[in-house]
């Protein structure tokens, strides 16, 4: 709320209305209902303050704002506003791929780290719209939780403009080898097809865990997006975390420019809020087996035993494919 000076009214039956200059700040409005609107005098209002950067245009641009701390208006009211701001550029265009790395400050908690790349997608979404989608999802899960009130001190926002469709799908992946034995290091060659563009040939070194059992073993070679969609599907990720473990979550995510490598065993797999246990036991398994039953750990029937990626690409990588390997 703020007091005002009137400098006209314009007298109308259907919207009569004032032109006012705004003064200082008086308080601030706490419930808006159907019958009218409560302000509460002398409090300062609960602002988020949000430094957006644009790179790669003629200049650098730079946003200062503040958006509202609230619950349910914060992840709408970020969303717009980082939409708003890309959009509202010059250097705006349906070819455009972002580059995104910044961070969320939690009092009381580590920082929400942010990197990702955002290219035009096959569906005709503007990579605009899905970096502001990525960014009202983060804020959306840290926000609901029933255990803790998040308290947002800062948003630090750094886009690195590209201006072309920097996007690349998996189109075949393959080992050198079809059986191994434990301890043995095996080369996973991957093919990605760039929009419009050469293939690009990637490999990567994975080594077969000592203590893989014998019989087939699966790799999984995929994009960023699908290893959390995987956990995603878990049914822990439908509970309601604590807000340190959320953070903790949302801060393993992988990132979309990289081709990911997951060795997979038929061994279960515990899950504890924000914690993984692969190919547990089954006596340790007994043992939590009272976790188990009031849904505090989460079993499933495939553990993933090492994970390896490549270096940062220049491109948003997308696809999955599943390959096998005989363990001697």
């Amino acid at each position: 709320m703020n007091k005002a000076q009137v400098l006209a009214t314009l007298a109308s039956p259907m919207n009569a209305f004032k032109i006012v200059n705004t003064t200082e700040e008086a308080g601030v409005f706490v419930q808006d209902r159907h019958t009218g609107i409560m302000g509460v005098f002398n409090k300062q209002p609960e602002m988020i303050p949000v430094t957006l950067t644009i790179n790669g245009g003629a200049q650098k641009k730079e946003f200062h704002y503040e958006v509202l701390n609230n619950p349910r208006l914060s992840p709408v009211a970020i969303m717009a506003t980082v939409f708003n701001a890309l959009h509202g550029v010059n250097e705006y265009g349906e070819e455009i791929t972002y580059s995104l790395n910044g961070t969320i400050n939690v009092k009381g908690f580590p920082e929400v780290a942010l990197k990702n790349m955002f290219a035009p997608s096959e569906n005709g979404q503007p990579a605009a719209m899905q970096a502001a989608l990525t960014l009202g999802d983060r804020f959306g899960r840290i926000y609901d939780n029933a255990y803790n009130t998040p308290a947002v001190q800062s948003v630090k926002l750094d886009f690195d403009l590209v201006r072309e469709r920097r996007w690349a799908r998996l189109e075949s992946a393959r080992t050198d080898l079809t059986e191994a034995r434990p301890g043995d290091q095996v080369m996973v060659e991957t093919v990605l097809a760039p929009y419009r563009g050469e293939r690009v040939v990637q490999s990567i070194a994975v080594r077969i865990p000592t203590s893989a059992s014998k019989g087939t073993l699966r790799i999984l070679v995929s994009d960023g997006e699908t290893l959390d969609r995987v956990g995603r599907m878990n049914p822990a990720f439908g509970r309601k975390l604590d807000l340190a473990s959320t953070i903790a979550l949302l801060n393993k995510e992988h990132t979309n420019n990289r081709v990911y490598v997951s060795l997979l065993e038929a061994d279960p797999e515990a899950r504890v809020a924000d914690k993984v246990m692969p190919t547990l036991p089954i006596s340790v398994m007994n043992v939590m087996e009272g976790m188990r039953g009031n849904q505090e750990m989460i079993v499933s029937g495939e553990s993933s035993v090492d994970e390896t990626a490549t270096a940062p690409l220049d491109y948003v990588v997308s696809g999955a494919q599943l390959l096998t390997i005989t363990v001697k």
